[in-house]
């Protein structure tokens, strides 16, 4: 066990401390059932403390030196490679990820912290063209203050960075309330690293607890002015309407019902191979996993022969085991939602091509077609290792069952013909849309959201800048205006 567990505790204001909450949220391996740690739960006091240290923390930090913000990035970056090994296990333990998962996220996470150690020295603003003769407007680049960051269980190490990096080094303060699944992974595994960077006082915080116990006080509180939030549209729904209340502004990264398109003119064995990764990465608890798989009719057969036996070949088991593709899901909730969910498939009139029998957390892969028009698999979210298989006509159709979803994360489609994929993809009412590759994309210099229920507002990039600072106009007037009266 990582001794990353040993920070089983709240952090504030640079202090481990005990929660006052008058329970423990009890950090579970979804694969043995081992007790990882038992965390007394921070109350609204605790939040309040976190949510006051960090204001006072970022009035000096905002007028920190560029260099000087770059330097602690650059040593967080230091012992996250220093640590690399641990994160990993770290992460196979409390989420039930595989090897190959958890060194992908620990890689992308450190290429997240890159990007912000460039974001630190970003020019602070622009001087643009003024109206009146010998006046300037100076355009500033600010940082917000204060951000709110709730992590899901997923990938809960990279989502964390990839606000928590740039919201410092942009000169904010950070409060993070990560996912009761993944506690260490999203949180206090984060807080030791900047720690350990020599980051001041009070600049991050990490709070573990309880919607019972808090309710929205993570949201209402009057300090944080964007809260970043990754998790179901569900929740989502609830964090943007509290936070649009008190005029705070939100990104909000929420789930997914992705396509992945075979056109007939495809590389199926290609397609293949990036559908088993599409749908059952982490288990198909990936918001940009791809629910549905549409293959034209013409090349179905030759399609679901290799899917279905790629599939049937996937070894489900310990996550520790290098020949392990399926891990566990992260609870026993999940996985008996997932069988009874591909039971309603069946008794709906879907067929089973790969039927995975559920053993504790082990969900095997199951794929499904045949499912009838209307069924509402068909337009919601399914997080775990269940593909549903489509057939269509022409690409008229495919555009239409991939556009019949409320949400639009992501999607992929391949074809022998680049431009015919671009076609495609704008086509797609998604926020991010892949040509001949997977559904499944994360990269620090792009844009990265979605569209309809699948969130708002985006992350990456010049896109971070943006959530991350506030905009503020200064002129100055060289000469004498002429004044009307």
């Amino acid at each position: 066990m990582s001794f990353f567990y040993e920070l089983a505790d709240q952090y504030i204001d640079g202090e481990w401390r005990t929660g006052t909450g008058s329970w423990d949220i009890i950090d579970f391996n979804p694969f043995d059932g081992e007790k990882l740690a038992a965390i007394t739960i921070a109350t609204v006091q605790e939040v309040d403390l976190a949510y006051r240290a960090a204001e006072r923390a970022q009035r000096s930090w905002a007028t920190t030196g560029a260099y000087e913000r770059r330097e602690i990035l650059e040593r967080a970056l230091r012992i996250t490679g220093e640590l690399r090994d641990d994160i990993v296990e770290a992460i196979i333990d409390e989420l039930g990820g595989t090897r190959v998962k958890a060194e992908y996220e620990v890689r992308v996470a450190e290429e997240f912290l890159r990007d912000a150690i460039r974001r630190a020295l970003r020019p602070p603003g622009s001087l643009l063209p003024a109206l009146a003769d010998g006046k300037e407007n100076r355009l500033y680049r600010l940082p917000v203050g204060v951000i709110g960051v709730i992590t899901p269980f997923n990938f809960p190490f990279l989502v964390a960075m990839k606000s928590v990096a740039p919201a410092l080094a942009l000169g904010n303060a950070v409060v993070v309330k990560p996912n009761q699944n993944a506690p260490i992974s999203g949180g206090t595994l984060i807080a030791k690293i900047f720690e350990d960077a020599g980051l001041p006082a009070g600049l991050l915080n990490v709070v573990i607890t309880d919607v019972a116990e808090i309710g929205d006080a993570f949201i209402e509180h009057p300090v944080p002015r964007v809260i970043s939030f990754a998790g179901s549209d569900r929740v989502g729904r609830h964090v943007g309407a509290v936070a649009a209340g008190h005029f705070k502004r939100t990104i909000l990264e929420l789930s997914g019902n992705s396509a992945l398109v075979v056109l007939e003119d495809a590389d199926i064995d290609y397609a293949v191979e990036a559908a088993v990764h599409s749908r059952f990465v982490y288990q198909g608890q990936v918001c940009m996993a791809a629910n549905r798989i549409l293959v034209d009719r013409r090349v179905e057969q030759e399609f679901t022969e290799g899917f279905t036996a790629a599939v049937a070949a996937l070894k489900t088991g310990d996550p520790r085991d290098p020949e392990t593709r399926i891990g566990p899901v992260i609870s026993t909730f999940q996985a008996d939602a997932l069988t009874a969910l591909v039971d309603q498939a069946i008794a709906e009139g879907a067929t089973a091509l790969v039927r995975g029998r559920t053993r504790g957390n082990l969900v095997e892969p199951t794929v499904l077609t045949g499912l009838p028009d209307g069924s509402p698999l068909l337009s919601q979210e399914i997080f775990g290792p269940v593909a549903l298989l489509m057939t269509f006509d022409g690409e008229d159709e495919a555009v239409r069952i991939a556009n019949d979803t409320p949400y639009g994360l992501s999607g992929a489609v391949h074809t022998g013909s680049t431009e015919r994929g671009v076609r495609f993809a704008r086509r797609i009412a998604s926020g991010m849309f892949h040509v001949n590759d997977s559904t499944v994309q994360d990269d620090p210099l792009v844009a990265f959201g979605g569209e309809k229920s699948s969130g708002l507002g985006r992350l990456n990039g010049e896109a971070t800048v943006e959530a991350f600072t506030t905009q503020r106009w200064i002129s100055v007037q060289h000469g004498r205006t002429a004044f009307p009266f």
